[in-house]
């Protein structure tokens, strides 16, 4: 079995939108075990979009549209969907009082455009939208080809694929994706490859995948099966392998960020963490605090930009900025140290260095940085030599950071 996605909006063809839609339906699909070899945008036109759902019914067993479902005259995936594969658009009753409720509940009037938005096609599945107007539906025809229309919104889209097409693609599928993810950090992927060439060469079921992210180097190793606990079985051993070659490198086998690594960690160990930033400006603690419960380790983190905030606020010496400057080894562990020591917590991490474009020197050139953390045993320093644009830069001193963290929390070398 497989399928295509078909997504609808001049928008997006014009960059407007980004089409995470695709990304969400393709990452489903694969979980399925459902082919899926062609991926289209299309514009709001009639017979541009007619020509798209015309070439994809002919190629695929199912086609899956988003997009073009509201009540305005340039939504027409419902309209060229029913028309391409004969059927009448019918107004459907449940449909109509649903939209209705919809707007009352909000203290408003509907709008007699959308009715349309209730006329879906002849003899179709509807599927219901909890959180907009526009149902969705499910048409399938008389040679076994099937169209599942959503609406665009992903707000919308997700729930909907959760709810209804998940279970319907279910009943079709004979097999499933069981997928689990590797996560390497301070390796490229090159050298990865090459720690796990004998792996890889023989791979078969199941199969696995490197991709590069910035700073690290995932792997995903998918299993086909008909059950989750075959899959497992079949994975299992392959994670095994590969993280008794990789070693501390892998920081997660279960699609982990450091981040999220990292607050567990200091959740087991009862720990608590405060932050002193320089180049990456909040970043450390944003990424930190993101992770949900973060409040029950997480103490406070201070962006120090200038000199004088790293002296007032963290109690750098004078003398040290004066002698090794404010991007060295000496001023990121003095404020790792101060981050620690003015907060009460456990352990104290920072972040200085030169994120860019310009501020560099024959010395001290862009793109380094140095990532500190200190705890009841001592202060440990990371030097980076980075390069990228300044976004890149801060990014990866970020990750350096918690991987510095992480590495500490599991005593292992840091």
């Amino acid at each position: 079995m497989n399928a295509e996605v078909i997504t609808v909006g001049t928008e997006i063809l014009m960059g407007q939108i980004l089409n995470t839609n695709s990304q969400y339906i393709a990452n489903k699909l694969a979980e399925l075990g459902i082919s899926h070899y062609y991926d289209t945008t299309v514009g709001d036109n009639w017979d541009r979009l007619c020509s798209a759902i015309e070439n994809a019914l002919s190629r695929s067993d199912i086609v899956i549209l988003t997009g073009g479902l509201g009540p305005t005259s340039d939504d027409i995936t419902k309209e060229a969907a029913a028309h391409v594969m004969k059927r009448d658009l019918v107004l459907d009753g449940p449909s109509l009082e649903k939209i209705k409720a919809h707007f009352s509940d909000r203290g408003t009037v509907m709008p007699e455009n959308n009715i349309k938005q209730a006329m879906l096609p002849d003899g179709c599945i509807i599927l219901k939208n909890e959180v907009g107007t526009a149902p969705g539906c499910i048409i399938e025809s008389n040679n076994g080809t099937t169209a599942i229309l959503l609406p665009g919104p992903p707000r919308e889209m997700n729930p909907m694929f959760e709810l209804g097409v998940l279970p319907y693609l279910e009943r079709l599928s004979d097999s499933i994706l069981y997928t689990r993810v590797i996560r390497i950090f301070g390796m490229g992927e090159s050298a990865v490859a090459s720690m796990i060439k004998e792996v890889i060469d023989k791979q078969t079921n199941p199969t696995i995948a490197p991709y590069v992210k910035p700073g690290e180097v995932t792997l995903r190793v998918t299993a086909k099966c008909s059950e989750i606990d075959e899959g497992k079985a079949l994975a299992e051993p392959v994670i095994e392998e590969i993280c008794s070659i990789i070693g501390e490198a892998v920081y997660s086998t279960d699609d982990e960020g450091l981040n999220e690594v990292c607050a567990r960690m200091l959740i087991e160990k009862r720990l608590k963490l405060a932050v002193a930033e320089s180049c990456t400006g909040g970043m450390l603690s944003s990424s930190l605090i993101s992770v949900p419960g973060s409040s029950r380790w997480f103490i406070e983190g201070a962006v120090t930009y200038s000199n004088d905030s790293k002296l007032r606020r963290l109690g750098v010496k004078p003398e040290s900025v004066a002698q090794f400057g404010a991007v060295s080894r000496v001023v990121a562990a003095q404020m790792a140290e101060g981050a620690r020591l003015s907060s009460g917590a456990d352990i104290g991490i920072s972040t200085t260095g030169i994120a860019g474009p310009s501020g560099g020197s024959d010395n001290k050139p862009v793109g380094l940085a140095y990532v500190a953390i200190a705890d009841i045993d001592g202060t440990y320093v990371r030097e980076l030599r980075l390069n990228g644009s300044r976004e890149h830069i801060r990014n990866v001193a970020t990750l350096n950071a918690l991987d510095l963290l992480r590495r500490r929390l599991s005593d292992s070398q840091v």
